[in-house]
């Protein structure tokens, strides 16, 4: 049940996206970065330097700057180590005991770590809004839109993006932007996302959205 070996995969590219059924726009003043479970454990299968995660942290890394930059909230999640059978629940039964609280576990990987104006969340079940306050910090700021990057694409990437959908917040999957075990649970997800729940865009879709509304602050 530990999680899978991965093998070096490409990121798709702007004209392999699946067709998006609805036609939303990302927008400085409603928005809030997700940077979903960036966590050393999640991210050791793969490897290092090599595509996807390569530059997925990088694009990561420049949405952040961009979204920093425009007052846009940046918001980590982030699972906890030595979890109880009963902090664990179902998940146990797919994935085993998960991390330990060890910081070569729980760690957010160095290029992404958080700054003292990010939110960290600290995250119990696929979807950043279980269990957490996400929403509700959403809704006191008045945002109500999600850019979700990070892993893995077809399980808490999705099923966050998803939740938000059924919360009548608008969820943007950043193509470019979330890794996953391979090409075909990469694709699935998009696909899934483009088609049920969300906008699926680049990161330099996103980019360009984020440059051109003008920002509201606000975490």
């Amino acid at each position: 049940m530990a999680l899978p070996t991965i093998d070096p995969y490409p990121l798709p590219t702007a004209e392999e996206l699946p067709e998006n059924r609805a036609h939303w726009t990302a927008d400085a003043g409603r928005a809030v970065l997700l940077v979903h479970d960036m966590q050393r454990y999640f991210l050791s299968p793969y490897t290092e330097g090599a595509q996807p995660v390569a530059d997925v942290i990088a694009n990561i890394a420049a949405l952040r700057a961009a979204c920093r930059a425009a007052g846009v909230p940046v918001v980590y999640t982030a699972k906890p180590g030595d979890m109880t059978p009963q902090q664990r629940g179902l998940e146990r039964d797919f994935w085993g005991g998960g991390m330990k609280a060890v910081a070569e576990h729980t760690d957010i990987t160095d290029a992404l770590a958080p700054e003292d104006e990010d939110v960290l969340l600290t995250k119990w079940r696929y979807s950043a809004f279980a269990q957490t306050d996400l929403a509700e910090r959403m809704a006191a700021q008045g945002r109500d839109q999600i850019i979700v990057t990070g892993v893995y694409a077809h399980v808490g990437c999705q099923l966050t993006a998803a939740d938000a959908f059924m919360r009548d917040i608008q969820p943007f999957l950043v193509a470019d932007a979330v890794a996953d075990f391979s090409t075909e649970h990469h694709r699935s997800a998009l696909v899934y996302a483009a088609g049920r729940c969300a906008c699926v865009i680049t990161a330099d879709q996103a980019l360009t959205a984020l440059r051109e509304v003008p920002a509201r602050t606000g975490v």
